[in-house]
């Protein structure tokens, strides 16, 4: 086993994994010695040590990719196509070890994490059609004394910083734009997962991104990197996160003029109409809600449902979820893991007591099913980051549950007596990154769908997102596009050229 590598045994393989900062193309320890833990979700238990980055170490790789970026960007696009679709065909060649790595420090089922794995995959393969179908233009002007011809060219050294629910998706919506543009990127990974981003590096490597183009560094303080937005080196920062770190990333990037693309929190409403499907609607909100155990950013959040379907609705997704097995995301048998950490699985309790205690009713699961796990589910280690999936219904709009993320497995129902009542209550909200309409009245479901305020709205589907389409939210819920033909136009400046013919 070489330095700076972890050897993983889980699910049956065996492989091994760098623990290393990945600064100028090697793998080394930080500028200090420290090093940062990753737990196995649900035993609690260390998974590895990994080493954390320094603001020297930072200082440092941005010397390198400031470096780099001339010759990077000058790359012939068709190279920087094939690199990216090199590095495609290795994440669908490593799909086990890719899917198995995020069971074990995300605590994720491996179904979802399989499916992650082949939708990240995606956006190389989609960027590495892009990068060599990059625009220009050339025309008359209209007072017909010149020409006008514009061309594009890379943005510059990018900042990218990751969440852990998502930890090769949000790598690789932000790498395979940035690289088939020709930016150079110093990628920061959540401090609970930073092994999957780890080993992408790897594969990147062996797909042939020069050294310094992609650098990974993992740190214990995410201050010490977001310090690289003091230098005018930086020109474009990429975040994905909650709305209050990434409107002051936001607000700090401002201050130097640096590009900014932000994904933040989501408050999804999935709305069940008059004249929805209801079989259809409870399969599809199923989908929108339990994929990670509901630790996803655009998870359903509020379950708005008619009132002339609620009593079904009900009855049948509570069946529904009691088909969930819970255990180690590592397990096959698995369904619906642990939450990724102590914290996220409190502010779940705290959110479901505030439910109930302001009047919703719990019809399965909640905070006593929790409290009686041990009886109830013997074989779940103790020390794991369990909850169970959840139903409350009588949910007010005014309750917390209904205005923050949950970030978990609980399906928080409200009733509404009419289409516009439910219109209503899924915009009084000042997020907007994806929301859910179920109907069977087309023309009166897209009606209402035109009208939601999110930047992406499913119709009677629960799953969403593609690499061939813009992601991303409005309000306070962010700027900019991923993936989609939009997603390299974050990575590109517009260069227009005055021409006197």
């Amino acid at each position: 086993m070489a330095t700076n590598e972890i050897t993983i045994e889980a699910a049956g393989l065996t492989f091994n994994v760098p623990n290393g900062l990945f600064l100028g193309g090697s793998w080394r320890e930080g500028s200090s010695g420290e090093k940062l833990s990753v737990f196995d979700a649900a035993t609690g238990k260390t998974i590895a040590e990994v080493a954390s980055a320094t603001e020297e170490d930072a200082a440092e790789a941005l010397d390198i990719a400031a470096k780099v970026q001339p010759e990077w960007g000058a790359t012939a696009p068709r190279e920087r196509s094939e690199i990216l679709r090199k590095f495609y065909e290795l994440i669908i060649e490593h799909t086990d070890e890719l899917t198995v790595l995020q069971s074990l420090e995300l605590g994720r089922a491996m179904p979802d994490s399989k499916g992650e794995v082949a939708y990240g995959a995606e956006y190389f393969r989609w960027f590495s059609e892009r990068a060599a179908a990059i625009t220009g233009e050339f025309r008359q002007a209209p007072a017909g004394n010149g020409r006008i011809a514009t061309t594009h060219r890379p943005v510059g050294p990018v900042l990218a910083i990751t969440p852990w629910n998502f930890p090769l998706a949000m790598v690789a919506r932000k790498l395979a734009p940035a690289l088939a543009a020709g930016c150079t990127m110093i990628a920061k990974p959540a401090q609970l997962t930073p092994l999957t981003m780890l080993y992408m590096a790897k594969l990147g490597q062996e797909a042939g991104i020069p050294d310094g183009v992609f650098q990974v560094l993992p740190t214990t303080s995410a201050k010490r990197i977001s310090t690289l937005l003091e230098d005018d080196r930086i020109r474009k920062l990429t975040f994905t996160g909650s709305t209050s770190v990434g409107q002051a990333l936001a607000a700090k990037a401002a201050e130097k003029t640096i590009r900014t693309s932000l994904e933040l929190g989501g408050n999804a409403p999935f709305v069940v109409l008059s004249h929805a499907d209801l079989d259809k609607s409870v399969e599809q909100a199923v989908a929108a809600k339990m994929r990670g155990a509901g630790q996803v950013c655009i998870a359903a959040n509020r379950f708005i449902i008619h009132e002339d379907l609620a009593d079904e609705f009900e009855t049948k997704i509570t069946e529904k979820l009691k088909t969930f097995v819970m255990g180690p995301g590592t397990d096959e048998k698995t369904t619906q893991g642990p939450m990724v950490s102590e914290d996220q699985r409190q502010k779940v309790i705290d959110l479901v007591k505030q439910a109930v205690d302001g009047g919703a009713k719990v019809l399965l699961g909640g905070n006593e099913a929790l409290d009686n796990l041990s009886e109830t589910h013997p074989e779940l280690d103790p020390n794991g980051f369990w909850y169970p999936a959840t139903v409350l219904t009588n949910v007010t709009p005014d309750n917390p549950i209904a205005n923050e993320e949950i970030f978990g497995p609980v399906v928080a129902i409200q009733r509404v007596s009419s289409d516009e009542e439910a219109l209503k209550v899924a915009n009084d909200t000042p997020f907007g990154l994806a929301a859910y309409v179920m109907g069977e009245d087309m023309k009166a479901t897209m009606q209402f769908a035109e009208k939601i305020e999110a930047g992406m709205v499913g119709v009677n589907r629960g799953a969403i997102s593609d690499a061939a389409a813009p992601f991303g939210g409005v309000k306070q819920s962010g700027l900019g596009r991923e993936g989609g033909f939009e997603g390299i136009e974050e990575y590109l400046d517009t260069v227009y050229l005055a021409l006197d013919f």
